[in-house]
């Protein structure tokens, strides 16, 4: 997606060798214009999959996972990291280690939110490691029910997340896919 890349080589920081820094757009100030376009591009991408809701995991993927509900007219259900007075009986939860944090956390989804009649998207910001999706697909097990496909705003193809999810034969949808980091600067990889 064009204009997702240009926004990326404009405003997007390479910290190292492994990490693409786009706070300044997508995951602490976010742009609604740009959010839009992504919805509307994985709408275009999955219109033809019977989904029934998004799911993503808190707090960088609910922008893009509103976004893509929005343009689906389907409920998001993000899976929280965090314990909650009120969100603590009748959960579905999986382990997830955060690449950028280097933290394990327990995600969390109401039962009452997800079950076998839901046909599920995934939408997240980056696909890296594959460690958020990898949990989202459990609690999807565990509810029984069907995962559709995982929708992706950044990829980091050189990173071992979209060949695990090859592997598994999962449906990946990625807006931008980045081949490499080289002298501070993106790469993307060519389709």
């Amino acid at each position: 997606m064009k204009l997702l890349e240009d926004r990326i080589k404009q405003d997007g920081q390479v910290l190292g060798a492994d990490v693409l820094k786009v706070d300044s757009f997508s995951n602490h100030q976010i742009d609604p214009d740009l959010m839009t376009a992504l919805g509307a591009e994985f709408y275009a991408r999955f219109k033809d999959t019977p989904i029934t809701k998004i799911l993503t995991v808190e707090s960088s993927g609910i922008a893009p996972a509103l976004a893509a509900g929005m343009a689906f007219h389907k409920p998001v259900v993000f899976a929280r990291k965090h314990k909650s007075l009120t969100l603590k009986d009748h959960l579905y939860t999986a382990e997830v280690y955060s690449f950028t944090k280097k933290s394990a956390n327990t995600i969390a989804i109401a039962t009452k939110f997800l079950g076998p009649d839901d046909h599920v998207l995934i939408i997240d910001d980056f696909l890296a490691n594959g460690q958020a999706v990898e949990g989202l697909i459990d609690i999807i097990a565990q509810a029984q029910a069907h995962l559709e496909g995982v929708g992706v705003v950044i990829e980091k193809s050189f990173q071992k997340g979209r060949a695990l999810l090859d592997q598994r034969h999962i449906r990946v949808e990625a807006l931008a896919r980045i081949a490499a980091f080289e002298d501070g600067q993106v790469i993307f990889k060519e389709d």
